[in-house]
């Protein structure tokens, strides 16, 4: 079954365990947060910032104690069927069931509480050893609208995943390409170029753009047709990013996390992933050289209202994490101050999105600041060493080309997961044309139509990504105590409880996520019926 249970992988301590959930959150999404900052201002930019952060915090603690949850509850099933085992066995040979080492009057239905078990010993049963995926919690503590909603919303979620991604390399090669070519250093004056402007010759830029999108297109999209994500080729094409990625920092932004039931999101753990952070803290520098030296153009507003709803999505995009924790979690050696250790995450990662925004919206106008931040620094006034231009132009380019092809076999296997039957399979053209076709064609057009990534990563947090971060692990936090306490009795205590472990929390967080969902498209409709 998909998003089963996984290899747990080698063991590391907590702080290094801290050091790649900064490099998990600290993505390519990122990149898009000094323009949404710019938009929102400043004042209103933080206080969102602050505020989801927070929230994001809460629900990764709920995502923590619904996987001890099921830990006990794998554990548990595969004590009950070793005493079944040992008690057929002793059936077999003569034994008395007086002679069977279980608790007088003992019942192994599932709804009974084993308070007599916990005190016989069990001390670690809510112990975080096995990895267990969100597909396979939301199949343990979900019903089976429950299950397909939350399948829903991983995919929602990888076609934004996609569409960002198509998007993001071609507007990258389109910048870098487009402006170096057709202007030297000394004319460098930070305009902000139209589409229809030219690239080469009789090629305007939108038209240069559409070619990258098909080329990448054409040399990634044929992954999703084949069953390459454990095979060699997949694997040499990753490697062979990674090792051009050694001058290109990768984007630690870990897809890794399985969601659907037969694979994990991608093909290693966090420890795999490069850091992003080379190519972030060079953009700080170069943007504080740049204040320090009174060159700076930035004047933004306190708060623009109109801009709170990309700043919203493009917040919840950039604090994802919760579908990654358990590739993440698990492998931490002792996790007795997990939940502290996490919160010091947070804290850290608001203070470099902060530093970053703040940096950048006050370096740049806001007219002059693109949907993807490096291509800031492509100018030749801004910069005029070429190999820091060409590095932080193309930065996106190789972080994002390793992961397009994973998330598509991932999606790819989600759909398959979801209009599974037990025992059935599907025909040849439909497994192998079908759903690569459905899983590549509607992130690709989407691409076509449009290369907004402030938008479309605005979009992507919004609905999908506010059912990943909120709610889903709301769900789950409540089911998994539910669950637990009918099978393991009232007064049996979680040893990862949340702190925010009183139902009002979890209710505060539904009401949230679903009052985001309603703000965001009223204020979509708004601003369509004004234009």
């Amino acid at each position: 079954m998909a998003g089963g249970i996984t290899d747990t992988g080698e063991l590391y301590s907590p702080y290094v365990g801290l050091v790649y959930m900064f490099n998990l959150i600290v993505g390519t999404g990122a990149l898009t947060m000094p323009k949404a900052f710019a938009t929102a201002g400043w004042l209103v930019s933080l206080i969102l910032l602050m505020f989801l952060g927070f929230m994001s915090y809460m629900t990764t603690t709920f995502v923590v104690e619904a996987m001890a949850a099921a830990n006990a509850q794998l554990r548990w099933k595969r004590m009950e069927k070793r005493k079944e085992d040992d008690e057929d066995e002793d059936s077999s040979s003569g034994v008395s069931d007086s002679d069977v080492l279980l608790p007088d009057g003992y019942e192994r239905a599932e709804t009974r509480p084993i308070l007599s078990v916990q005190r016989r010993g069990s001390p670690n049963i809510f112990e975080i050893t096995e990895r267990v995926e969100m597909g396979q919690m939301a199949s343990m503590f979900f019903n089976k609208v429950g299950v397909n909603l939350f399948y829903f919303c991983i995919i929602i979620y990888l076609y934004g995943d996609l569409a960002i991604y198509a998007a993001a390399v071609p507007v990258s090669l389109m910048q870098v390409t487009c402006v170096t070519g057709n202007h030297s250093c000394s004319v460098g004056d930070g305009t902000k170029y139209n589409d229809t402007d030219k690239c080469w010759g009789p090629i305007r830029r939108i038209d240069a753009y559409r070619l990258y999108l098909a080329a990448f297109t054409l040399l990634l999209g044929p992954f999703t047709f084949f069953n390459v994500q454990k095979t060699k080729y997949l694997q040499i094409m990753t490697s062979l990013m990674r090792w051009i990625g050694s001058a290109w920092p990768k984007a630690a932004e870990s897809e890794t996390a399985a969601a659907g039931p037969s694979q994990s999101w991608g093909s290693g753990d966090a420890s795999e992933a490069f850091s992003c952070l080379p190519a972030f803290i060079l953009m700080i520098i170069l943007a504080l050289i740049r204040i320090s030296r009174g060159q700076a153009e930035g004047h933004p507003s306190m708060a623009q209202l109109s801009g709170i709803r990309n700043l919203f999505g493009v917040c919840v995009y950039s604090f994802m994490c919760q579908h990654s924790l358990p590739s993440l979690i698990t492998p931490i050696s002792k996790k007795k101050h997990v939940n502290k250790l996490v919160l010091l995450d947070y804290i850290l990662i608001l203070a470099f999105y902060s530093l970053l925004s703040f940096t950048a919206i006050y370096c740049f106008r806001n007219d002059t600041l693109m949907d993807m931040y490096t291509l800031n620094f492509t100018n030749c006034e801004i910069i005029n060493v070429a190999f820091i231009r060409y590095f932080l132009g193309l930065f996106p380019v190789f972080t994002i080309s390793t992961n397009f092809p994973i998330i598509a076999v991932t999606l790819r296997n989600n759909w398959k997961t979801l209009f599974h039957r037990e025992g059935g399979t599907y025909p040849w053209v439909v497994d192998r044309i079908v759903f690569p076709a459905i899983t590549l064609i509607p992130p690709v057009l989407v691409a076509f139509c449009t290369h907004d990534l402030e938008s479309l990563v605005g979009i992507t947090g919004a609905y999908a990504g506010n059912g990943i971060q909120y709610l889903i692990p709301a769900f789950l936090a409540y089911c998994s105590r539910k669950d637990t306490q009918l099978v393991f009795g009232s007064g049996t205590v979680n040893k990862h409880l949340s702190p925010f472990r009183h139902t009002f929390w979890i209710v505060f967080v539904l009401i949230w996520g679903f009052s985001c969902f309603v703000f965001v498209t009223a204020n979509i409709v708004l601003s369509e019926s004004k234009l």
